[in-house]
């Protein structure tokens, strides 16, 4: 018998049926039930509710699980909206055994698919994890970094051996764009894979399905009973079973286990978190959880970071076209250069040549096929009906005789700019000659199988590189999408220069008014949040690692004055406090150059939120320009007259001369004008030489009550230079056993000049480090899950290396009455607190 090898191409695995196949993997069970909660498919119970699935088939689900289960699981039921919808349940008791089961629930047709895996009693916290997970990777200043950074998170959440971001181009291939490894295991940053590694059902159930586990290639597959009813669609299963062609695949690579977790920009498979281990794995229901969630957050991140971009380079690219446009309308006859239309056009798309054709007249410059051979391509372009921007990497692909000049024009992006496609502007970009990096040589072989010849999955994971010929770097979609603005501008002047157009150019102007006046009002709502958070903090911060430092200073300061006001209901807050506040975000432990004097007086919420946005002001204009700049005070007096009213008296001293400002700008509006709009009070602002004078009358209306003035007891400040000296050029033993918090501490303890830092999650850990490494200092996170770090403390003590706690808790009984001398850093903390504690270890005598 002979086999038709012309049969077996690369659509066979894109055949494959991998969302029925049958079968779950074995670390969990399945129950499919009807409307009615009658069990009409199950697999692999025995092992977990010591019944085989034929004597569950027929029984109703109220039969096998306990009344707070059913309950459980009905209102997850209710919650799932959508067809695509999962919900989870963590450790829910299903029976009388005490076993309890982390549970997924979904709608598979009309079926309720019910899936259970032992509940392993994780308590991680997957909001705020994922939060913290965001939180880090959301100031990365390029993209590069960002898809580092996710990668570096998503291995410290899952541990799984090697963390691959994994990013598909337009042809459907892919390359590893970053990725996250353990020691010794083999890096494929920069591989290309080919579309085929992927087949495109796959590329749809990942869109679907957001997440997916294998948690080990070497274990089989439990089949679903019965076997002789239709299979179930498992599109949306966490347990569901592998194909053997990708369990196949997986082994080739030396891979035991794998999780994936999609990244979706705009709807569309941007690419892959792919993480790869080399012995079995199965993270956590939580951690999993956790995963899946940080998946989704990470592509809102990415797609924002995208749109940012994308965004600047089309507001350049705007007014690009705002100058063509406006030269047109002043002279009609620009319309007709061909030289000077190829110069606005480069000055919009980046191009290496480009050729102009209108009525009839030429003009090419740059990179660019002969005039003949330009009008041949026009010609063929002009067999297209449509009137539309066409691009290609390959122009050889719809003129075969581009072959003879693809070295110096391979891709074009045509833009037709007359309503009949007769008249267009070329842009040509020459050969991009490039050797690909694959993973493997990308050509999958035939191999017979009981089920006749098929294709198998690659055996070789080396580099192979191909030589690519012939093919441009391609024009991207913002590119794509300002061809047709340019398309559009062009063709709206050259309608006005005819009668029958005018109806379409009215009709054109009103499209672009309401583009325009959307376009303004997202704009200024996007401009709204950002100016409120980030305006003044980008402008002062001469890199990102300040730039973070101070937003996170002004938010928590911000939020503590938020807090003043609910922590008693929304009543009346102290202004002593809220200067405090202010000041302690500027000055880092120098509040003390902030006088204070007068009596405790409460201000109601409507004066305070406006009291508070006149003190910010204030405070920032100080440290930036005025006496908090420089070596000198503010004084602050406020008293009570004898209408009620409030009047507060801002006085700087003993800093730089100061000048008016020559424009009144958003803070000054805000000093001046805030109290006497909102609150019908006074403002006087004067810039005096020897410093600004300020003075705020507050009516009595907003004034609740004034009491004798308190002095709390001053809180003993430490030299930041002294804390920087003690880590610089120091290797630092960090304990603490949150990953995440530890990668923060990390990152903080070298950036403030440490030459190294030791991580260690346990005392175990810690004692062999102390044992093999030359330790200078260290830092103890005191409480480390079930264990306290008090045995690291009396060997680092023994060893006489100075160390300081760390701790969520903070109270004097925190630790031990013997380590009550130890500098105590309390969480969350940032780099100026970490510099507090270790300045403190040049002043305490353990």
């Amino acid at each position: 018998m002979t086999m038709d090898l012309a049969e077996v191409d690369l659509t066979n695995c894109d055949r494959e049926p991998i969302h029925i196949l049958g079968a779950i993997q074995p670390f969990g069970f399945l129950l499919a039930t009807s409307a009615d909660w009658i069990v009409q498919r199950a697999a692999n119970t025995a092992p977990f509710l010591g019944k085989d699935t034929d004597a569950l088939i027929g029984e109703t689900l109220t039969d096998i699980f306990m009344p707070f289960a059913i309950k459980q699981i009905r209102r997850r039921v209710v919650m799932l909206r959508t067809e695509d919808a999962v919900e989870r349940i963590f450790s829910l008791q299903l029976r009388e055994d005490d076993r309890k089961f982390d549970v997924a629930v979904h709608f598979s047709g009309d079926q309720l698919i019910i899936e259970c895996e032992p509940a392993t009693g994780d308590e991680l916290e997957v909001s705020s994890t994922v939060r913290s997970m965001i939180q880090r990777i959301d100031g990365a200043p390029t993209l590069n970094a960002l898809l580092r950074d996710g990668a570096r998170q998503c291995r410290m959440l899952t541990g799984f051996d090697r963390v691959m971001v994994y990013r598909f181009a337009e042809s459907g291939s892919g390359e590893v764009v970053a990725e996250a490894l353990e020691n010794g295991i083999d890096s494929f940053m920069g591989l290309n894979f080919p579309a085929t590694d992927i087949p495109q059902q796959a590329r749809r159930l990942y869109v679907r399905n957001t997440f997916r586990i294998i948690c080990d290639v070497n274990e089989p597959s439990v089949a679903i009973e019965p076997r002789d009813q239709p299979s179930v669609d498992l599109s949306l299963s966490l347990l569901r079973a592998v194909s053997p062609i990708h369990i196949e695949y997986l082994k080739n690579m030396g891979v035991s286990a794998s999780l994936s977790i999609s990244i979706i920009v705009d709807g569309r498979l941007w690419g892959l978190f792919a993480c790869h281990h080399h012995e079995p794995r199965l993270p956590s229901f939580a951690e999993r959880s956790a995963a899946e969630l940080f998946g989704l957050m990470f592509s809102l991140v990415l797609e924002r970071k995208l749109r940012a971009e994308e965004m600047a380079y089309e507001d350049e690219a705007r007014k690009v076209s705002n100058r063509l446009m406006s030269a047109a309308a002043r002279d009609n006859d620009r319309l007709y250069d061909a030289d000077w239309i190829g110069e606005i056009m480069l000055d919009a798309i980046p191009a290496d040549g480009v050729g102009v054709m209108v009525d009839g007249e030429v003009s090419i410059s740059g990179m660019t096929p002969s005039e003949e051979q330009f009008r041949q391509l026009i010609g063929a372009l002009n067999q297209n009906s449509k009137s539309e921007v066409i691009t290609t990497t390959r122009i050889s692909e719809i003129l075969d005789e581009a072959r003879e000049y693809e070295g110096r024009a391979a891709g074009m992006l045509a833009v037709p700019i007359s309503r009949r496609p007769r008249d267009y502007v070329v842009m040509f970009r020459a050969e991009q000659l490039r050797s690909v990096r694959w993973a493997g040589n990308a050509e999958k072989s035939v191999e017979y199988g009981p089920n006749g010849p098929r294709l198998t999955p690659r055996k070789s994971f080396e580099e192979w590189s191909e030589l690519v010929r012939g093919e441009a770097r391609p024009f991207t979609p913002a590119q794509i999408r300002i061809a047709n603005s340019l398309r559009t501008t062009l063709l709206e002047v050259v309608l006005r220069l005819t009668e029958a157009a005018s109806e379409e150019r009215r009709q054109a102007g009103e499209q672009k008014n309401l583009l325009i006046a959307e376009l303004n009002h997202r704009v200024r709502n996007i401009l709204a949040l950002i100016r409120a958070l980030v305006g003044q903090t980008g402008r002062e911060a001469d890199d990102i690692h300040s730039f973070t430092r101070t937003l996170d200073s002004r938010i928590q300061s911000l939020a503590r004055a938020h807090d003043q006001l609910t922590a008693d209901q929304w009543g009346p807050a102290h202004l002593r406090d809220l200067i405090t506040t202010e000041a302690s975000a500027y000055l880092h432990g120098q509040a003390e150059r902030i006088e204070m004097v007068g009596p405790e007086v409460t201000i109601t919420p409507d004066g305070f939120t406006v009291m508070a946005l006149v003190v910010h002001e204030l405070t920032t204009n100080s440290t930036k320009y005025g006496a908090l700049s420089d070596s000198g005070k503010v004084c602050v007096e406020w008293r009570i007259e004898d209408d009620g009213a409030l009047l507060v008296d801002w006085v700087e001293k003993g800093g730089p001369a100061v000048m008016p400002p020559k424009r009144r700008g958003f803070g000054t509006t805000i000093i001046c004008d805030s109290i006497p709009h909102e609150l019908g009070g006074d403002a006087e602002v004067h810039y005096r030489t020897a410093g600004l004078e300020a003075q705020f009358r507050i009516p009595a209306r907003y004034v609740d009550n004034a009491e004798p003035s308190r002095q709390g007891p001053a809180r003993p400040s430490y030299s930041s230079d002294a804390g920087r000296a003690n880590i610089a050029g120091k290797r630092i033993l960090l304990v603490e056993d949150s990953a995440l918090i530890a990668l923060d501490a990390e990152d903080k303890l070298i950036d403030l000049g440490a030459s190294e830092v030791v991580l260690a999650a346990s005392n175990k850990a810690a004692l062999r480090a102390i044992e093999a490494d030359d330790i200078d200092i260290a830092m103890l996170d005191f409480n480390l899950g079930r264990e306290t770090s008090t045995p690291t403390a009396e060997r680092l003590r023994d060893a006489k290396i100075p160390f300081i706690f760390a701790s969520g808790y903070g109270g004097e009984d925190t630790v031990p009455v013997e380590f009550r001398g130890v500098p105590m850093v309390v969480k969350p903390y940032a780099a100026d607190q970490i510099l507090q504690g270790f300045a403190q270890l040049g002043s305490n005598d353990e």
